[in-house]
């Protein structure tokens, strides 16, 4: 079943942060790239330079049928919803990428897209429209034009007109590289249909015309590719060795035809297998199987997470304090100011020592959660979220 949308205050608070610790999360020291190593050496290891936060689709998916508004306030994927999460500390965003059939990379999330004609629900492959016909879907750039009217289908099969309190037309990934603010990160999805199968060529044929795009406007700018395809992100990676990838996973809350899917361990092995450098898990899945982080740290992989459960702070932090490398996020405000407050840097030090680089890392005041704290967390967060 479909997660309900949360409210931070349904969390006891567990915080004991001093009122005054800060902390910019934006890193000065992004990687520039990935860089092969000898056959001798572990090509897969990698390692992000601080604990991350990344908005959802920028700031934030929205979820049409919740009664919380900042599920409802600026349409998701969108320019304006980019530049809204970049006025925050965080680090990356994350969209989704999708090619038109006239190969053109665009952003947006479901595979297919609909309106309504005349009290008919029409609805669309977004891969099977030209770039003309989906930038027809929704408001308009040109003043005076009016775009068809955008709907969406929740996965139980409900129909929500797509009303949002601040709406932007549709965009391309050429203008996301072109517009955003170029300090922020892209963790670009390569985004597939879960029930279609494609053939290498169709997969490469897709790629290539992202990395087209990429490799155009990318410039020195952040850049993660993630995948819930396992062949597309095997492929992205042998297509280029200059940004990480990292495999999807939602841990086994759902199961695939293809075992790779189903669970955190197969997930693992896709990684070292095809030298990825790390792995996006449903929070879920982390907090079912905790032990699953110490794994994956002693496979030199990357751990982020997503989730709903993401949106409350003392999940954030709780992972934070796991070991977890970062978090994608819908609530971008609430969680920056949490983990700023759970994390502060260390200031005093001599600008000359030998010592600089290390004085510069985040470091935590002390550890916020006791394994007993920790425990109590967990009894509280409702057991639906968790298993649903």
């Amino acid at each position: 079943m479909a997660l309900k949308a949360v409210h931070v205050s349904d969390v006891p608070n567990l915080d004991q942060v001093p009122d005054n610790s800060t902390l910019s999360l934006c890193s000065t020291r992004f990687f520039k790239g990935v860089n092969d190593v000898g056959d001798d050496e572990v090509k897969f290891g990698y390692n992000l330079p601080k604990f991350m936060v990344i908005g959802h689709r920028g700031s934030g998916m929205n979820i049409l049928q919740s009664c919380d508004p900042r599920m409802k306030s600026i349409h998701e994927n969108s320019i304006l919803s980019f530049h809204a999460a970049s006025k925050f500390p965080i680090d990356f965003i994350e969209f989704d990428v999708q090619v038109t059939k006239d190969d053109c990379p665009v952003i947006f999330h479901d595979n297919f897209i609909l309106t309504e004609d005349e009290g008919a629900i029409v609805e669309r492959r977004v891969t099977d429209l030209t770039l003309a016909e989906l930038l027809c879907y929704g408001p308009q750039k040109e003043p005076g034009n009016v775009g068809k009217n955008l709907l969406r289908k929740t996965k139980d099969g409900r129909i929500f007109e797509w009303r949002v309190q601040n709406d932007d037309p549709l965009c391309t990934l050429q203008e996301a590289f072109e517009k955003v603010e170029h300090s922020i990160g892209f963790n670009i999805e390569l985004k597939f249909d879960d029930h279609m199968v494609y053939t290498e060529e169709e997969l490469t044929h897709v790629l290539q015309a992202i990395m087209k795009v990429v490799n155009e406007y990318a410039n020195d700018r952040p850049i993660i590719f993630s995948s819930f395809q396992p062949d597309a992100a095997l492929l992205i990676r042998n297509l280029q060795n200059t940004y990480p990838v990292f495999f999807l996973t939602n841990g086994g809350s759902d199961i695939y035809i293809d075992i790779r899917r189903n669970s955190l361990d197969e997930a693992i092995r896709v990684c070292l297998t095809g030298s990825l450098q790390g792995i996006v898990s449903e929070v879920r899945a982390i907090i079912r199987n905790p032990g699953a982080v110490t794994r994956i740290k002693d496979s030199k992989l990357c751990l982020i997470t997503y989730g709903q459960l993401n949106n409350l702070p003392e999940v954030a932090c709780m992972q934070h304090h796991m070991g977890v490398d970062g978090v994608i996020v819908d609530l971008v405000k609430e969680i920056t100011e949490a983990i700023s407050d759970y994390i502060k840097p260390a200031k005093d030090y001599d600008e000359d020592s030998l010592f600089v680089e290390e004085a510069e890392k985040q470091v935590t005041t002390k550890p916020r959660f006791t394994q007993h704290e920790l425990s109590l967390l967990l009894l509280k967060i409702s057991p639906e979220l968790i298993q649903s």
